[in-house]
């Protein structure tokens, strides 16, 4: 009996252990940080050789079954070592993970998948979420300045929500040079100021054509991917917060004349041009004293800044969730009152596991903004410019009664302040220069925005490997503003009779739907990976504006379109869009080994802006590359532990040119008297001739690169390219008695080449580690053709004269700057009769001694229009940006770099012409008398020479910087006191932005983009800011 039960037992025993074995097991524990122990959230943990894993939590923590003892765990993350594991049993496990000194393991996003980075065989650069994190700016693309090479990033200003100028290696159409953004998969339009940068868990730029090819006709600008944070499969939730409050003020003020020395001045140019005068303006400049600051009165020293986010995370192996909210708030450092910005942001991203073969899962964000702006760089429109060349001697308000009484206070209705008293109008300088303070008064209007993006996905693993995904997107915006401007005088040439209100409402809806089918199969060392889809987009749009005159009211709080109003004094319009876009597309990589790679892509658009000729294009992209380090030949060594050879080829398209360009469009507005009728009758014109044959923009890349790994920490990228864009759509010039405009064609071609290089440099001693990252880019872009009919482009002017600044010419950089070369100033009048033409005539008969001396390109003896030549670029040749990260204990700290070199700017801050406003405090550097100056010329108010009226090089100046654009310092409180209070994380901060730039320029910032690229006119400079700030996890 006792046998038998002996026998019972151990069968017992043995099924009991057989089921065990046969039941998944739960598999618990915490990855942590060998630099500082603490947790490290968004690891990831996958069980080898499947696709089943999981992601740490904000807690470092995890949760993953496994099919049994033995299986190995891979614990990975960007910028750490990858660790395996194997499991022996369901004990909790710590894992420690130490910092990646190379990131060849790391995987990157290509669009429609990602890949290990060490068998990416185009040119792409990532930017991962740590880099970004705490980053105070309003706009993502503000935080990727400096941080990879190939990007070339301008601010348009530095307005609270204005956006910045974005480039992927140079310009590469006249028509459009914005890179294509694609956030989770769906294509975004507007830039992506909605998106909260903490919400980013990486961003891909992609920036070969090879790379880019995948999205076709819209991707010659390059591509830049943003993959938003996803929740863990951890069993918990994790909750994190984020906040600072800062200062801001401008980094720098223009020397300008006082009022003593302004009054001391005009004396002088008033006795030049007209030395007999009996008395001069002003009998005694020192009474004057200092006079008004304007730029004092428009620049706020302390302006606000603050954000708020927060996050919370979590799931299970079957769903996982993120969730997050931000607002941000910032107040301008010109003109607060009248420029402001205001974001509010939530998103809601979540995953589900349906069945083992089957998942689903949507991201949806929601950003509302509100804005209030000025003018940001305008000669008389903005407050800067007005501030610069508003006269020192006129007071902000003016308190005189004998002035108040007087005209013309006492016969207009001119601003005044909340006393009552009114602004001060200048007598001095020319009508156009306005008393800033005043002109902001009057300027009453507001901006708002409601954006939603989002997409939804289905996902089915057919078989091992062969995987069928279906998305849709849709970014819907609304947006829309308002102005009132009331009654009121600023100066005889700047008056309303009559207030006015107007209002505009806009909507805009694009969708995408997207279908794809991969399948990745290994035979072997060979690794392959097919994927085909199709693609289908819509985008349209339309905006209502309507303008209401003489309301009841003055100010735009009380203003409404509920009033009545005379028909005489409504008006409106409105517009709408649409275009579509269908596509079919493939992708084949291969590689032996991960030793020899390769990459094939072919695209077919179908876009709805081209005409039944032309509709369809094809984009194609070939890409190879060699592991050397890999041949069995290559000596194993130390000094080169990894070394990779790629090249490409592809071609893109660019469709950016407006809907129906095809087709003659027809307008209003052309109305028409008929025989003997008094009355005009409604008419309509075509705008333009058609052309069936319009066809893509397209740009053909070479892209020549490598990425090594040296000494097993130091990494380097290496790129040289060539990118050809063909059939650049412009309007082609006709004979003016066709009697119409000329159709769009295809008509000029335009290159861009440079060379980039990448380098990075880990290291850790004991407790302290840190890590150096720099970045430098060379380009060069320039016309190859520009049609039969063109010898050139115009481009920017300035104001009053309307002078032309820049222009676009054969074989020369698009927007260069054009006009006169100067060769000093005439010293004296021997100088000046010297300077004679072939006939003996004098080339220059109208200069005085002091004036600048024209430089005769063209020969023919005369100073004219001809002698014009390209004199500067506002477009860098080189761009470089270096990072250092260290980390000691619990003390961290980041400061980034970057600059620009090789271009110009054209500072029409110097006053170009208008003699009677402000200067500098460079022009008492003046030439006064033979061998004083040879650079500025004399002061007059009679510019015969015309040495302020023409566009010359004396306004040309050396627009290079070097900037600390981010220099912060954290701690982060040892983790066994925060645990203790049952928080996994507080970490405070200092920071400080722009605290340095070395530039000779002596504007106020010398980045100056957005639509006056190059051309200060008293540029809306990017602020000096101070933060602190505090994160806290739980």
């Amino acid at each position: 009996m006792k046998g038998k039960s002996t026998f019972i037992l151990l069968l017992f025993s043995l099924f009991f252990s057989a089921s065990v074995w046969a039941q998944e097991i739960d598999v618990s524990g915490k990855v942590i940080s060998k630099i500082d122990g603490l947790p490290i959230p968004g690891v990831s943990v996958q069980i080898e050789g499947t696709k089943t894993g999981v992601a740490t939590d904000q807690n470092g923590a995890f949760r993953i079954k496994v099919p049994k003892l033995g299986a190995v765990l891979v614990f990975s993350q960007i910028g750490m070592e990858t660790q395996s594991f194997t499991v022996n049993n369901n004990q909790p496990i710590s894992i420690v993970l130490t910092e990646q000194t190379s990131g060849l393991g790391e995987v990157v996003v290509i669009g429609y998948g990602t890949q290990k980075k060490s068998v990416v065989t185009g040119a792409i650069s990532q930017v991962k979420a740590s880099d970004l994190e705490n980053m105070p700016v309003t706009r993502i693309e503000q935080s990727l300045q400096g941080r990879t090479s190939g990007l070339t990033i301008t601010s348009s200003s530095g307005q609270p929500g204005d956006g910045a100028t974005l480039r992927i290696r140079g310009t590469t159409s006249i028509n459009n040079s914005e890179a294509l953004y694609v956030v989770d998969g769906v294509q975004v339009g507007g830039g992506i100021d909605y998106l909260n940068q903490a919400d980013i868990e990486s961003i891909e730029v992609l920036k070969d054509a090879a790379s880019a090819a995948i999205y076709g006709a819209r991707a010659a600008n390059g591509v830049i991917i943003i993959t938003t944070k996803r929740g863990s499969k951890s069993g918990k939730m994790s909750v994190n917060y984020n906040t600072y409050l800062g200062t801001q003020a401008p980094a720098r003020k223009l020397d300008l004349l006082n009022a003593t020395q302004f009054a001391t001045l005009y004396n002088e140019a008033q006795l030049t041009a007209t030395p007999n005068i009996p008395a001069p303006r002003f009998p005694n400049p020192s009474q004057y004293g200092v006079g008004t600051d304007w730029q004092a009165a428009v620049f706020n020293n302390s302006a606000k800044i603050q954000n708020h986010e927060l996050s919370i995370s979590g799931g299970n192996e079957k769903s996982t969730y993120y969730s997050s909210f931000g607002y941000f708030d910032q107040d301008g450092i010109v003109a607060t009152s009248n420029s402001k910005y205001k974001r509010f942001t939530a998103r809601f991203n979540s995953d589900h596991q349906i069945t083992k073969a089957i998942k689903f899962g949507q991201t949806i964000g929601y950003t509302r903004t509100n804005s209030v702006g000025v003018g940001t760089n305008s000669e008389y429109g903005s407050p800067l410019g007005r501030a610069i060349n508003m006269d020192p001697i006129t007071p902000i308000i003016e308190t005189d009664p004998a002035k108040i009484n007087a005209s013309p206070y006492s016969t207009n209705p001119v601003v005044r302040n909340a006393q009552g008293f009114p602004f001060g109008i200048s007598t001095i300088a020319q009508s156009e220069i306005l008393n800033p303070l005043a002109a902001l008064a009057v300027a009453q209007g507001n901006g708002w925005s409601d954006k939603i993006v989002g997409n939804a996905y289905v996902e089915a693993e057919i078989i091992k490997g062969l995987k069928i995904r279906s998305q849709g997107g849709v970014d819907l915006a609304f947006y829309g503003g308002q102005g009132f401007t009331p009654v009121h005088y600023l100066s005889p040439t700047f008056s309303v009779l009559v207030n006015s209100y107007n209002r505009n409402l806009n909507r805009g809806l694009f969708w995408s739907l997207e279908n794809t089918v991969s399948y990745t199969k290994s035979i072997q060392k060979h690794n392959f990976t097919a994927l085909l889809g199709y693609s289908a987009q819509k985008n349209k749009g339309e905006g209502q504006s309507v303008a209401y005159q003489n309301l009841p009211v003055d100010n735009l709080k009380d203003a409404s379109l509920r009033f009545a109003v005379a028909r005489e004094n409504r008006d409106g319009g409105g517009f709408e869009y649409l275009n579509t876009l269908n596509s079919a597309f493939a992708r084949l990589t291969y590689d032996y080994d991960e030793k020899y790679l390769f990459t094939g892509i072919i695209r077919r658009d179908g876009s709805s802006r081209f005409g039944p000729n032309n509709k369809f294009g094809y984009f194609p992209s070939a890409s190879a590359g060699w592991v050397i380090t890999k041949e069995s030949f290559f000596p194993q060594n130390k000094y080169v532990t990894f070394l990779k050879f790629r090249g490409s080829y592809g071609v893109t398209g660019n469709d950016n040119i407006g809907d129906f360009r095809y087709l003659s469009t027809v307008s209003g507005g052309r109305n028409y008297t008929l025989g003997t009728s008094a009355g005009l009758n409604i008419g309509v014109s075509p705008d333009a001739l058609s052309n069936p044959d319009l066809r893509w923009e397209e740009t053909s890349s070479t892209d020549v690169g490598l990425d090594a790994t040296l000494f097993n920490n130091i990494s380097l990228t290496a790129n040289w390219y060539k990118k050809k864009t063909s059939g650049m759509l412009l309007q082609i010039a006709v004979p003016g008695y066709v009697g119409n405009n000329g159709p769009i064609g295809n008509i000029a071609d335009l290159e861009n080449s440079g060379f980039e290089l990448e380098l990075g440099y880990n290291k850790k001693i004991g407790d302290f580690s840190f890590r150096v990252a720099a970045n430098g880019s060379f380009v060069k872009n320039k016309i190859v053709f520009l049609g039969a009919d063109k010898e050139f482009l115009g481009g920017q002017t300035v104001t009053p004269q309307n002078l032309e600044v820049t222009r676009t010419k054969l074989g020369h950089a698009i927007g260069s700057f054009y006009g006169y070369r100067s060769d000093g100033l005439f010293q004296n009048q021997a100088e000046i009769n010297n300077y004679k033409n072939s006939a003996g005539g004098l080339i220059q008969p109208n200069a005085k001694p002091g004036d600048i001396k024209f430089i005769d390109v063209n020969g023919n003896g005369s100073i004219d229009p001809n002698d014009r030549q390209i004199i500067g670029d506002p477009t860098p040749d080189f761009t470089y940006g270096i990072t250092f990260n260290a980390a000691y204990k619990g003390f961290d700290m980041v400061v980034l770099g970057q600059g620009v070199a090789g271009n110009q700017i054209f500072n029409a801050t110097r006053r170009f012409d208008l003699p009677t406003s402000n200067y500098t405090t460079a022009i008492l550097n003046r030439w006064t008398g033979e061998g004083t100056s040879n650079k500025v010329p004399r002061l007059t108010l009679n510019d015969t020479n015309e040495n302020y009226s023409r566009v010359s090089s004396l306004f040309i100046e050396d627009g290079s910087y070097f900037r600390i654009k981010t220099l912060q310092i954290g701690y982060t409180l040892p983790n066994k006191l925060t645990q203790k209070a049952g928080i996994n994380k507080i970490r405070f901060y200092l920071m400080a932005n722009n605290l340095l730039t070395l530039t000779k320029y002596t504007g106020f910032d010398p980045e100056i983009g957005g639509g006056s690229y190059g051309v200060d006119r008293g540029f809306y400079p990017q602020a000096r800011t101070y933060f602190a700030g505090i994160n806290v996890g739980f």
